[in-house]
């Protein structure tokens, strides 16, 4: 069954946390919208590989609309995590236990929206204190999914088994 998927992303993400996800969500049938300050920006990943049209501006989205929120790492996460429209987003889909897929610094929108605490998670290493001091269980493997809802990783390298986790739970 196809799902709607928010996608929360910005300038400076990190090209393939992005490109390889979306291409496997797409290929399973599920449709993402991708979410910015507005509506038809264009967006460029960190390594200038990737650039992306924003399908909806934040004011003009409801996270009652989505079945499953994709947080793509880079400086995206932290860009996004300075306005609270993108934390009280983020937050929402956990507090309804939607699923969440947060990669590589993915999860400091999480970490702002202090939705970790008791959770277990991973992520890019320099944000391990970080998810501590938020009260998550942070864990250095490829991927960790807590309790049905949330699919963490750590980097690029761990892509194939972030998507398969996260279709998984689709």
């Amino acid at each position: 069954m196809s799902k709607k998927i928010a996608v929360l992303l910005t300038n400076e993400f990190e090209d393939s946390e992005y490109t390889e996800p979306e291409k496997a969500f797409k290929e399973a049938g599920h449709q993402l919208t991708v979410i910015e300050k507005s509506k038809g920006e264009t967006v460029k990943g960190k390594k200038n590989q990737t650039e992306v049209t924003t399908d909806a501006g934040i004011e003009d989205v409801d996270p009652s609309d989505f079945d499953a929120l994709f947080i793509p790492g880079g400086f995206s996460p932290d860009i996004l995590r300075a306005d609270d429209r993108f934390v009280t987003f983020a937050k929402a889909f956990m507090d309804d236990k939607k699923p969440v897929f947060a990669i590589c610094h993915g999860p400091q929108l999480l970490i702002t929206a202090e939705a970790l605490k008791g959770r277990d998670v991973t992520g890019y290493t320099s944000i391990k204190v970080d998810l501590q001091n938020a009260g998550a269980n942070y864990h250095d493997k490829e991927v960790v999914v807590c309790h049905d809802q949330l699919v963490s990783s750590r980097t690029p390298d761990d892509i194939p088994a972030f998507i398969r986790e996260s279709l998984k739970l689709l």
